[in-house]
This record gives structure tokens, sequence and C-alpha cells, in this order.
């Protein structure tokens, strides 16, 4: 038994945003199939060069409504045990500034994976989202000011039923000291900087506040959060780590 395929092929696909429209962006594609002997078909055919027109013949029409069809195919045309594929792309969202009404596109990092022998319709589901975090004990200790920096939220979900980017990415935005964004004008600066410094949160405390929040999402199934805080005053940086099995859920 041994797997086979293609990483890091880069093509455009589209995103159903939940406004209802669809955002076309760039994506990198890992498709394979797991085999248990020689590829059947043409002998001048490898098994990865099979994955890549099954998928370059999809192009441009790549989302992941078409998954299921798509790892069939795979499956099929090689006699393949089962097949996986993983999508990573850029995704931007509109935000407003906090006190000036600033608006400006903020860039995120979304993923989905799916398998064919998956549990759900749905694809696995993955944000990277920053925020910003300030250290509670520094401001305890300190006759003013605190240290903060920008932290990155890695949050995967095993949905049940249909779960919206937009949905996952406010989700995270809203556990950590303060939210990070694209253009600040000198009020909008004013604002996050009190609120994140009202609003102390360690690492843990954020992974924590995630994982709360998605163990009581509807359709959420399973998920992890990593976070990783990039420490300002420190060589290194700080980690933390929560997941639905370690909850007990």
């Amino acid at each position: 038994m041994f797997s086979v395929g293609i990483a890091d092929f880069t093509c455009p696909v589209r995103i159903p945003e939940k406004s209802g429209g669809i955002q076309q962006t760039v994506a990198s594609i890992g498709l394979w199939a797991e085999l248990e002997a020689a590829c059947p078909g043409a002998p001048a055919a490898t098994p990865a060069a099979l994955i890549r027109d099954l998928l370059a013949e999809r192009l441009p029409d790549i989302h992941s409504g078409i998954f299921p069809e798509l790892l069939a195919a795979v499956r099929a045309r090689l006699g393949a045990r089962s097949a996986r594929i993983a999508m990573r792309f850029p995704y931007f969202i509109r935000k407003t500034a906090p006190a000036s009404g600033t608006e400006s596109l903020m860039e995120y990092r979304g993923a989905f994976a799916a398998g064919s022998d998956a549990e759900t319709g749905e694809p696995e589901l993955t944000v990277l989202v920053p925020v910003t975090t300030l250290c509670p004990c520094s401001k305890a200790i300190s006759r003013f000011g605190a240290h903060n920096q920008r932290a990155a939220v890695r949050l995967a979900v095993q949905p049940r039923a249909l779960v919206w980017l937009e949905d996952l990415i406010a989700l995270v935005e809203s556990c950590g000291s303060s939210q990070v964004y694209t253009l600040l004008k000198r009020p909008d600066e004013k604002f996050v900087t009190e609120w994140a410094y009202e609003h102390p949160m360690f690492v843990e405390d954020v992974a924590r506040m995630v994982a709360q929040k998605a163990a009581a999402h509807p359709d959420i199934h399973r998920f992890s959060v990593a976070v990783e805080s990039f420490e300002s005053i420190h060589r290194h940086n700080a980690f933390a780590l929560v997941d639905s099995d370690s909850m007990g859920l």
C-alpha cells in the first residue's frame, strides 16, 4: 500500500461567500490516492500524471462542491482504495475600522480538505486568523502599559453541515484581546490599543475561548485550535493547543 499524487498545484478557484457572491482566488492543491499496486492503464501514464490530468480537466471550475465527484473519479481511474484532496488559499474580507469607519480588505488564510471516505459531505475547513494578545501579568505588574503582540490562531473543524468561512473567522476574532486590521487611522489605533488593554489574554486563554465557542457551535462535529503568539519582548514564542478529543467531546 502506498500513496501517490501531486502537491502544490497552483490554479484559480472559486470560493462561495456568505453574502451570496463568489470570490475568485488562487489556491495550492494537493491531490493523492492510496494504491495497492501499480496504476492500471497506459504504461506511459504515471499515477501522478493521471491525477494531474483529472484535476486539470476541471479547470477553472475548482471549488469544494466538486470534491466528491473528483475524488470518485480519481479512485475509479486509478483503481485506488481511497483518495484525498487538500486546498489552501488566501481569502479576503472587507473590514471597517472601529473608530474612523475606514474600509479595507483583510487577508486571511483558508483551507479545505476532503477524503473519499469522509464521514460527512462537508470538507474539513481550516482558517488562519491574526489577533492581538495583551499579557495579563505584564499589565498587573506595570505602573503603565503592558506588552502586546500579534498572534496567529489556526482553527480546523469537521462540520456536520455547511459552516461559512466568515463565521469561523468572526468566531476567532471575538476571542483575542483585539482584532487586527489592514488599515487604521489615528483614532482607530487609540481604540484598538485601549481595547486590548482592557481585554488582556494569555495565549492559552485565547485557545480555550475559541475551543469553547467551537464546542458550542451546533454545526461543528470535531475541531482543533492552535494559537501561536509572536512575543514582542521574548526571543521565543508562546503556544497553546486544544482539540475536541482533549475536551472529551
